[in-house]
């Protein structure tokens, strides 16, 4: 393990592996730490879903420019991704969730995302197995440049071309401390050696409150165990990805056929819980086959959990802290880490090599926090 370098990044999920990756671009000298493996936290865990029909104007404009990023990746990191544009189809349940899509889509269009309203009669023709009757839709957003792209293959993809960049990534390496002298960040302590640097990047995604405290900087971050289903391989059936905000529910099928999707359990709390539940299986299996029926004798074949990590406000928290110079955080991401991931890493390069900040980070600062009306993100799922 280096002794030294210009930035330190923990966390091995797709944040920190594209940041890796950008920063080496533009020479910094980078270390990336994970405790385990590549992916093997939020990022592993996801749907592979990537939205830009958001509720804030921050997070609509980070997914936005993110993905026009991932429309060429797979080119610029001469790996396949499997991106693919199938849409979101966000259903809509009754008059006050319609005044709300309203709204989210007139910002939307604002910043030149294509995206319309749905009829009932037309949210067939969009996806064809579902049931808009049982569904209790009266209409549906769709924004047709949503999609999907394999989160595996998409963090392998940054860690390749960073590694060819010079970027030493080590994996089952824990951090032990973050050192600071006179609130400035000096080093990390890991259990394989200590690092010198002025730049640690807190990208641990639901350790980054204990990362955080390791500098004595509090983060108002609560995990929340999330849990998700694949089923056997089908036929193509749909290509849009189907969400409620109400119902909680979000699924889609993968370019190899299974459906992959999730659904909050009733009562859920909040909390490290990492065992899958029984009550997930029922809750989801009788909403998505009240939403798709054809999928009634579909086979269920794996089942897991994984976390988010959520700000009060459902939004990440991005940028230097104001207390702790060089102290960068990139988590709080509330389920959504891995569609704005390419624009977030762009953002924090550029806080980082050239100084530069932006809107969109001032407003995601942790500053935000303290005594200052918050905006809640509303359209999260899942």
């Amino acid at each position: 393990m280096k002794s030294k370098a210009d930035a330190v990044i923990i966390g091995g999920g797709v944040n920190g592996c594209s940041l890796a990756y950008r920063l080496a671009k533009k020479g910094f000298d980078v270390v990336l730490v994970e405790k385990k493996y590549l992916s093997s936290g939020a990022t592993g865990a996801c749907g592979a879903g990537i939205r830009q029909q958001w509720s804030t104007r921050e997070n609509a404009s980070l997914a936005i420019q993110s993905v026009k990023i991932f429309e060429q990746l797979s080119r610029e990191l001469c790996q396949d991704i499997e991106f693919r544009q199938g849409g979101y189809l966000i259903a809509v349940h009754d008059e006050k969730e319609m005044k709300q899509a309203e709204k989210n889509v007139l910002m939307q269009r604002s910043l030149g995302l294509k995206v319309d309203i749905l009829k009932p009669e037309d949210i067939t023709d969009v996806v064809p197995i579902l049931d808009v009757k049982n569904m209790r839709a009266i209409g549906a957003t769709f924004c047709p440049t949503d999609g999907h792209a394999n989160p595996f293959k998409t963090t392998f993809a940054y860690a390749d071309a960073a590694r060819k960049l010079g970027v030493e990534i080590n994996t089952h390496t824990t951090v032990i401390d973050v050192k600071a002298t006179k609130k400035v960040i000096r080093a990390v302590v890991t259990d394989k050696g200590i690092i010198q640097t002025s730049v640690v990047v807190n990208a641990a995604g639901i350790d980054s409150k204990s990362i955080a405290a390791m500098a004595n900087v509090k983060l108002p971050l609560i995990p929340f165990r999330k849990e998700i289903m694949a089923t056997e391989r089908l036929q193509p059936l749909f290509e849009a990805m189907v969400i409620s905000f109400k119902d909680g529910i979000y699924f889609s099928q993968q370019k190899e056929g299974q459906i992959v999707g999730g659904i909050p359990i009733p009562d859920e709390k909040s909390g490290y819980k990492t065992m899958p539940t029984f009550s997930f299986l029922q809750h989801m299996a009788q909403t998505l086959t009240r939403y798709a029926p054809v999928l009634k004798h579909v086979n269920l074949l794996r089942h897991w959990t994984g976390f988010y990590d959520v700000t009060p406000d459902a939004r990440p928290i991005l940028g230097e802290v104001k207390e702790m110079k060089g102290f960068i955080q990139c988590n709080g991401f509330s389920g959504h880490g891995f569609m704005i991931s390419p624009m977030v890493s762009n953002l924090l390069t550029k806080l980082i090599v050239d100084g530069k900040t932006s809107d969109v980070l001032n407003s995601l600062s942790l500053d935000r926090f303290k005594g200052k009306k918050i905006e809640k993100e509303l359209s999260v799922v899942g």
